[in-house]
């Protein structure tokens, strides 16, 4: 992951995303870099719009609104265990249904 990471921190600045980079940027942060991962991630990204990828990532907003919507979080729960049990009464019928098909 931090291999994913120096590569976002020097497109973020504007840089090139290079072998040279990663390994600067990974070494700085005290992880010793494995060439064969930097070429890894350097060729998969060659022709990548990475711009155009992160707009089209979820943004950290979405993460943020179920911990708004904590509060409804009861009813949904409530409502929840009721199609649960719901569910299991079905799965129980059409299980009977099927024994009587071997024994009618």
């Amino acid at each position: 992951m931090e291999y994913v990471y120096a590569a976002l921190m020097l497109h973020s600045s504007g840089k090139e995303v290079s072998e040279e980079g990663i390994k600067t940027i990974l070494s700085a942060a005290g992880v010793a870099p494995d060439e064969v991962r930097i070429k890894a991630l350097v060729s998969a990204l060659e022709g990548v719009n990475i711009e155009e990828v992160l707009s089209k990532a979820p943004s950290v907003a979405v993460a943020a609104a179920p911990a708004a919507a904590a509060p409804a979080s009861g009813a949904k729960a409530a409502a929840e265990a009721e199609e649960t049990k719901e569910d299991k009464e079905e799965a129980e019928e059409s299980g009977i249904e099927g024994l009587g098909a071997l024994f009618g």
